[in-house]
């Protein structure tokens, strides 16, 4: 191109594109500690970008939370999507360790943005994934990184496994309903939270389902370990299990099967366990644990009937569970009949509910079943001396203290079995002793369940005796709470009922 002596050819000038770069800063937890080398990361990168001409930082993205934790990971996973969106072409991070879970996954996450034309820079090992060296390295650190992190995760094991070994427990205590720790770290019990545990026991002592415990807890705002106002029938069954209530403790119930995935599973004798009696200050006395789990498992086994059917435990009412069809033995259950718009509550033998011809009992309304139960009350209060004098005989006679089951002889040789297993860990014998250290733990336990039976039913009759004392009129009117209180078991026949109490007395209402 010609151009006049007058002109001048002025060339155009390329504009440098400015790379948009991302920080990516990561932390396995809030300690301080942790939250200051996090400062320091972030401080470290920003000013390296400030020092590069081209470079525009446009976000930065920080994760507190495990490497192994991915579903935690939720400003890496919105990195990659702005990467995906073209927002990011360079990501500046600390190391590789800092990076990706494990060797797989950063090498995924390199070749994922290699292919998006995304460089990555690790400062500390000076690497850069588009070089051609860039993967080579990047293979090499993170294997190292990987092998430090399993390292790392076995000596954790062994040092909490030491720890078991020498009884030391640690537990959670901020998701910890009912107990906190001291300055040493030691359980003890929270007077603030203590009273639910009760609570719960107790009702559910009294027969009241999980569900109903839930759902009134919820009614009445209590609060779960977290602070949630939600409860649910897990959450009941959790507390009603864990032995830690009793004062004791089984360490290690859970372990890490996978460094990398962190995956936890149920310990089903794989590895060993320690359990330790009298660790700390109980909430709930030994007796009423042993009860929970008795209860528990009566609960889980409910047959009846003459064909023993399993039935499901509903304890939604005071008298699920134990009212009996005089027939067929099978449960009487509460049903709802419509009639022109009106609802009319009854109990029905379920076996009739379910196959009329199998059984003819019949139906009886909730208002009638009631009624028969407050006479039959009555008619026991009637002679209150008598009836008191019954159970301070039975009480003397039957469930007097010195007639519980002693254990002390089977706590002695518990202890030398417990001696013997570890002198003889590779022992031909291990599994002899093993076997043996199980069953007598079950005799035990046996024992426990028994003698705490007995305590129960000791309560029981003295605060059956205390009612009679203070009620000096006949009752008027059913109450769910007198029902659990007194009534043991209820039988209804054609022309009659049962009212089995709690004293072992059987009071026959005809109707």
């Amino acid at each position: 191109m010609d151009l006049k002596d007058s002109m001048y050819y002025i060339p155009a000038r390329r504009q440098p594109k400015r790379k948009r770069v991302a920080i990516y800063a990561r932390v396995s937890s809030n300690t301080k500690d942790q939250l200051r080398s996090l400062a320091n990361q972030v401080s470290a990168l920003t000013q390296k970008v400030s020092l590069v001409e081209d470079w525009r930082l446009v976000d930065i993205y920080i994760d507190v939370a495990s490497a192994k934790e991915k579903l935690k990971r939720e400003e890496f996973n919105r990195l990659i999507v702005d990467c995906r969106n073209k927002k990011v072409t360079i990501v500046l991070t600390k190391s590789v360790s800092r990076f990706g879970r494990d060797t797989i996954e950063a090498l995924e996450t390199v070749r994922l943005l290699k292919e998006l034309k995304v460089r990555i820079i690790f400062e500390k090992e000076n690497i850069n994934t588009l070089d051609s060296t860039g993967e080579v390295l990047i293979t090499i650190m993170a294997s190292l990184a990987q092998q430090e992190s399993e390292s790392i995760s076995k000596n954790v094991t062994m040092g909490l496994r030491y720890r078991y070994q020498e009884g030391q427990v640690f537990v959670n205590h901020k998701k910890f309903l009912g107990y906190t720790v001291d300055e040493e770290g030691q359980l003890v019990i929270n007077p603030k939270q203590s009273w639910i545990i009760k609570r719960i026991f107790k009702e559910y002592l009294e027969g009241k389902g999980t569900g109903i415990i839930a759902r009134e807890l919820m009614e009445d705002k209590v609060p779960t370990a977290t602070g949630l106002l939600k409860w649910t029938t897990n959450d009941i069954n959790r507390i009603i299990a864990n032995e830690k209530y009793m004062g004791d403790a089984l360490l290690q119930k859970t372990y890490t099967v996978d460094c990398l995935t962190k995956k936890r599973i149920p310990n089903d004798g794989s590895i060993p366990q320690y359990y330790i009696e009298d660790n700390h200050e109980a909430i709930v006395s030994k007796e009423i644990y042993n009860l929970a789990q008795k209860e528990k498992a009566r609960r889980s086994n409910l047959y009846s009937g003459k064909k023993k059917k399993r039935r499901l435990y509903q304890g939604k009412f005071a008298l699920s569970g134990f009212t009996q069809c005089g027939k067929c033995a099978d449960i009487f259950r509460r049903t709802t009949w419509t009639y022109k718009g009106k609802k009319t509550y009854v109990w029905r033998c379920v076996t009739r509910v379910e196959k009329l011809c199998e059984c003819e009992s019949r139906t009886i309304t909730e208002e009638d079943l009631h009624q028969i139960i407050v006479e039959a009350i009555n008619q026991y209060m009637a002679n209150k001396s008598e009836a008191e004098k019954n159970i301070e005989l039975i009480i003397r006679d039957v469930l007097d203290k010195k007639y519980d089951e002693p254990f002390d002889d089977i706590e002695e040789e518990l202890h030398q079995l417990q001696k013997k297993l570890l002198d003889n860990l590779s022992d031909e014998t291990h599994d002899q002793i093993v076997d043996k250290l199980e069953a007598m733990r079950k005799v035990k336990q046996d024992i426990l369940v028994k003698n705490a039976s007995r305590e129960e039913k000791r309560k029981r009759l003295a605060d059956i005796k205390a009612f009679l004392k203070s009620a000096h009129t006949d009752i008027e009117e059913y109450e769910e709470s007198l029902v659990t209180r007194l009534v043991k078991n209820i039988v209804i026949h054609d022309e009659k009922v049962e009212v089995e109490l709690k004293t072992g007395d059987t009071i026959e209402v005809m109707q």
